[in-house]
């Protein structure tokens, strides 16, 4: 076992709280749905991000690579001052959803380089210019851009020519659960001198202001050393390398810059107009709820400087110890990651499954948001607008939100998304099962799901709906512990099915609007795949009965089936319970089948909008809408059947008694290879068919995997012509022109991994059933016959490659980008997008949504490269 298996084993079984620090500050809590106050629900302009360095939050704090305790009490960030920006760098600067020409968008470069499962070993790197930040220039030349324009990001801006920028390497190690040492290395990479400011900064989130309560201080206690005190944790102490000044002011709202009131003690930025202007705005007492040691450098070009601090609860704790503490984390994060990565992978594929771990594990966050005080107001502010009464999430008043929570992008997306969520729980499983258990379990728990059975969305809109992807995420979080540890959670598994049973029913009731066993659910993840929002009201009324709601209601199914009847092989009364499972899914793969979802002529599945005493509407638009229904799939094993004789014994009666129901479904009696039943929405037949649109390079095989809309609709869109109105869907590659419903969230061409990466098992799931002689051509029309298993590896090498550097040295990620792909000091940082361009794999969407594209790092792991 090593070092940091026996950290996550203590943590584990409760002897240490190794995971009580970690990177659980947010990059963006300003524009937030928990922070706004508005009368017209517009989160981006109440709280923007000019009101950011001012404004204490009521709900979570923000930091540049920074650190809190799992609570968030006290709080560690760096700050920067180059002495030309406006204002002092303490966190990532953005566009808003209305100021980006394809919605929110970070406009930095950083970077997630290293962090161990228990955040012993962490690195993070930030690029700092050495000119003045160009806020303004970004803010307008993107909207110059327009939706039909390219995204214009920092680089574009010019401020790193000549490389007139620093590299600042942010580390942490721990000595103990409660002792974390800090070592700050800037690098000069211009070819002049230059200044630099650098303040490390710790604070108490503002827990004062808002129903009273205590207030904590930080005050002067030595030479280099503050001490911070609160009612509730204790004391800790900061320790700064030679004993810089430390700066003092409160976290409380600087009333008279925002809001033209009085300010009746120091505030927020007190410290950044010191710094800027020489403003006395900090406490000559030396004391506050925020405290920044500052060091001022004149950095040589090519030289480097380096900072070490440590916070620890030892007050006589020195830093001698600091680089033996460092080399001792580095080189038993070596050491844990040896047992992870495979040792066949090339240096440049280890690297990129290392950051994508890395990026997972730093995109924890503390997540506070409790939506019964949020509607009614604090008592100590003045009280909400009644608006909010019919607002936002009034219909969640029991969510009470205060966990460390994977989030999908802790600046663009710094909010749980529900299926995200099952997402990252497979690929964390590999370094920490536990922690992804924690996930799966937490969004199912009272305090989240609500009463009626459904799990909240994301924060924009509790009421959405997500893809009912836990189960599945639940039973292959079991395999990987099972095949990790030699041992599989049982006690988990029946936690998270007893939760997902009232889900279930929640979509059974609530989704299937005429009980034809044919779902709906809104847009479900898809964002703006169709022709109008799937989430609203439809032109002339009625409902969408759709192929990828219907399609993931059958893959539930099969996901519950498969956990029942692995709780049955010790606890036989979950057998009654698989046989209702799989009669669900029957009854929704014939519907599939035979309710209109399938098109024979075309061999594709399509939504069809239904209005009742009118003509249903096939919109033939080729999506992934009509790949989901390969989801729904199980090859199940012969003796698996043998054992549950009940169960065996319900399916040959159901399959010679009602006929009626088991019409063009898979047959689930045929014998496949080592004698496996195969229960799937399509038969071999349909299963060859959707493939050859599939592997199409001109409809959706990209280079870099499975495109979201078929390339055919580039030169010929999907129109249709409804109540008057005129609605057409294109293939987009990348960033969206459309302002339909998902912001930069693109469905119309792009390359997504979650979806991939389901299709790609889907496709491994056939292959185990149908054995070597099932073969299809790959790509369609080539002549070259692949095995299923083949064309999964092919996927999953595409996806891979996206990253990973070709035969020219350069990287698919990085676009045409001439810095990032042939600097040395940027060629192997990298970032994991949200989604990909369809035709040349470049990053697209959030530029850090390392969560479900986390996923690369899981294809790495089992397919290789």
């Amino acid at each position: 076992m090593t070092a940091e298996e026996q950290r996550l084993a203590e943590a584990r079984e409760r002897k240490k709280h190794w995971k009580r620090w970690g990177p659980y500050l947010s990059e963006r809590s300003w524009g937030t749905v928990r922070e706004d106050y508005s009368r017209d629900g517009d989160a981006w302009d109440y709280f923007p991000h000019d009101h950011a360095r001012s404004r204490a939050y009521r709900w979570n704090e923000d930091g540049l690579a920074g650190v809190s305790d799992r609570r968030q009490l006290l709080c560690f960030a760096l700050a920067l001052w180059n002495r030309k920006d406006p204002i002092l760098k303490e966190r990532l600067f953005g566009l808003s959803g209305t100021e980006g020409n394809h919605g929110e968008d970070v406009k930095e470069l950083y970077y997630y380089l290293d962090s161990t499962p228990t955040h012993s070993y962490m690195k993070y790197l930030y690029k700092y210019p050495q000119a003045e930040f160009p806020y303004a220039r970004l803010l307008a030349e993107n909207a110059r851009s327009g939706r039909h324009g390219r995204e214009v990001e920092l680089l574009d801006t010019g401020v790193f020519a000549e490389d007139r920028y620093f590299d600042v390497f942010v580390e942490y190690a721990k000595d103990g659960i409660e002792d974390i040492h800090v070592r700050i290395e800037v690098h000069n990479r211009g070819p002049e001198a230059a200044p630099l400011h650098l303040l490390p900064t710790l604070w108490f989130r503002n827990t004062w202001s808002w129903n009273g309560g205590s207030r904590p201080s930080i005050h002067a206690a030595g030479p280099g050393l503050a001490t911070a005190e609160h009612p509730a944790e204790g004391r800790y102490y900061l320790r700064a390398e030679g004993a810089p000044p430390l700066l003092f002011t409160e976290n409380d709202t600087n009333q008279k810059r925002l809001f033209s009131g009085t300010n009746s003690t120091y505030v927020k930025d007190g410290i950044n107009d010191h710094v800027i202007s020489g403003s006395p705005s900090v406490n000559p007492d030396l004391r506050g709820t925020k405290c920044a040691a500052h060091y001022q450098f004149r950095i040589g070009p090519g030289e480097r400087r380096v900072v070490h601090l440590r916070l620890t609860r030892e007050r006589g704790a020195a830093l001698e110890r600091t680089p033996e503490v460092f080399a001792l984390r580095r080189s038993e994060a070596e050491e844990f990651y040896a047992t992870v990565i495979p040792d066949d992978l090339s240096a440049d594929a280890k690297n990129v499954m290392r950051q994508a771990l890395a990026g997972m594990l730093w995109s924890k966050q503390f997540y506070h948001y409790v939506v019964r005080d949020w509607l009614a107001g604090d008592q100590r502010q003045p009280r909400p607008p009644g608006e909010r009464k019919n607002g936002r999430n009034t219909d969640w008043g029991h969510l009470y939100n205060a966990d460390i929570l994977s989030m999908p992008d802790k600046w663009e997306y710094p909010w749980f998304a529900a299926w995200d969520l099952a997402f990252h729980a497979v690929p964390l499983a590999l370094v920490d099962a536990d922690f992804a258990k924690e996930q799966l379990l937490l969004i199912l728990r009272e305090w989240y799901m609500h009463p009626n059975g459904q799990i909240p969305a994301y924060e924009w809109a509790f009421g959405d709906v997500n893809p009912p992807v836990l189960a599945w995420a639940a039973w292959r979080v079991y395999k990987i512990e099972m095949k990790r540890r030699g041992q599989g959670d049982r006690g988990f598994l029946k936690r998270v099915f007893h939760k997902l049973l009232l889900n279930f029913t929640w979509w059974v009731n609530r989704k299937d609007t005429e009980g034809r066993n044919v779902f709906q659910g809104g847009f479900l993840g898809l964002d703006n795949i169709g022709v109008f929002d799937r989430s609203k009201p439809l032109p002339g009324g009625g409902h969408l009965e759709q192929s990828d709601g219907t399609s993931w209601m059958a893959m539930y199914s099969l996901n519950l089936l498969a956990i029942a009847l692995e709780l049955a092989r010790e606890e036989p009364e979950y057998e009654d319970v698989a046989s209702k499972f799989w009669e669900h899914f029957v009854h929704i793969a014939r519907a599939m089948n035979t309710m209109g979802l399938w098109d024979e002529e075309d061999g594709f599945f399509y939504d069809v909008l239904h209005r009742p005493g009118r003509e249903d509407v096939c919109l033939k638009i080729r999506s992934m809408v009509g790949l989901i229904p390969l989801f729904a799939v199980e090859a199940i094993e012969s003796d698996r059947l043998q054992s549950f004789r009940g169960f065996a014994r319900r399916l040959e009666w159901f399959i010679d008694n009602r006929p009626d129901l088991t019409e063009g479904v898979a047959c689930m009696r045929t014998r496949g290879r080592s004698e496996r039943r195969l229960f799937a929405v399509v038969d071999p037949d349909k299963l060859r068919r959707v493939l050859r649109r599939r592997l199409d390079e001109r409809e959706f095989l990209s280079p870099y995997g499975i495109r979201a809309l078929s390339a055919v609709h580039r030169e010929k869109p999907y129109v249709l012509d409804l109540e008057g109105h005129t609605y057409s869907v294109a293939y987009e590659p990348a960033e969206s022109s459309s302002g339909l419903f998902g912001g930069n969230s693109n469905w119309r061409g792009p390359i997504w991994f979650p979806v991939n990466y389901l299709l790609i098992e889907s496709l491994q799931k056939f292959h185990h059933y149908l054995g070597d002689s099932f073969q299809v051509e790959l790509p369609t029309g080539s002549g070259k016959l692949f095995t299923l298993a083949g064309v999964a590896a092919e996927l999953s090498r595409r996806l891979s490659a996206i990253f990973l550097r070709d035969e020219r040295g350069r990287r698919p990620v990085f676009g045409p980008e001439e810095k990032l792909q042939t600097d040395p000091n940027f060629r192997d940082y990298l970032p994991f997008h949200e989604y990909f361009n369809g035709d040349d794999g470049s990053g697209a969407g959030a530029s850090h949504q390392t969560g479900w594209t986390g996923l690369v790092a899981k294809l790495l792991q089992q397919s290789g490269e």
